[in-house]
């Protein structure tokens, strides 16, 4: 297996040589925007959302029109994770949905964290299903700045996203949600539990994903030790998500 670099300088990209090893090649002037690939098809989620790739207010009105009925989500699929293509995504996305309108049929207002936020997907989905507020965080700069222009594309600005190192985090009182997205990795997760759960309210529900069918087992148990209830597993391909919760007092 092989990973090609882009580096805007021949000073940066020495750099990397000196540590990784490799080769720097010049990349000589082409017209990239030609090059690119098709944009991704657009993921359907239940009948409630449609996620696409468009850019422009015109192509936002292309796509609502086409997908009348559905709210539309629209995340290019640039530098941040989450596209809603992913296995991982896809799932907490359904669950998402299914989350909302149980919450909705309950009549029970509900809030939304998401602890590894990538493209902002999810907490952008969790406003447009009915969430009275949604905060996402990632450790990545990159990430952030990209789920704030995705919030402001897609209407919902007031979704607040931070820059957070799950493992390091601290939260504050306010920082407590009736459902939580976890979509990060097995060793994570697991050194993430005792976090997780702080901000999780009691009865509250959290998705856990990224997780390898090979670490399942094991990350889940560590879930359950923690204090959680797994109340449902999904394996797509090689990858699994749950739904937790966290009992009531």
């Amino acid at each position: 297996a092989g990973l090609e670099l882009f580096c805007p300088d021949k000073t940066t990209a020495e750099a990397v040589q000196r540590e990784f090893g490799g080769v720097v090649r010049k990349v000589k002037p082409q017209n990239w925007a030609a090059l690119a690939p098709e944009p991704p098809p657009p993921v359907m989620v239940r009948d409630a959302l449609v996620i696409c790739a468009a850019r422009t207010k015109a192509e936002m009105a292309a796509a609502r029109k086409e997908h009348a009925g559905r709210e539309v989500i629209a995340v290019p699929p640039d530098m941040a994770f989450g596209t809603g293509h992913h296995a991982t995504t896809a799932t907490v996305l359904r669950l998402l949905v299914d989350e909302a309108r149980a919450l909705q049929k309950a009549g029970k207002p509900w809030a939304m964290g998401d602890l590894g936020c990538g493209s902002g997907i999810l907490a952008i989905a969790a406003r447009k299903l009915g969430a009275s507020r949604a905060w996402g965080c990632d450790f990545d700069e990159k990430a952030i700045r990209v789920a704030r222009e995705n919030a402001e594309r897609n209407g919902v600005p007031e979704v607040m996203f931070e820059e957070v190192d799950i493992l390091k985090w601290k939260p504050k009182a306010a920082q407590r949600w009736e459902v939580v997205a976890a979509n990060l990795f097995a060793d994570i997760l697991e050194d993430a539990f005792p976090t997780i759960l702080k901000v999780v309210k009691p009865g509250g529900v959290v998705f856990l994903s990224g997780i390898l069918h090979t670490q399942a087992d094991d990350c889940l148990a560590e879930g359950v030790k923690a204090g959680l209830q797994i109340e449902q597993r999904l394996k797509i391909g090689k990858w699994v998500t749950a739904k937790a919760r966290l009992p009531r007092a």
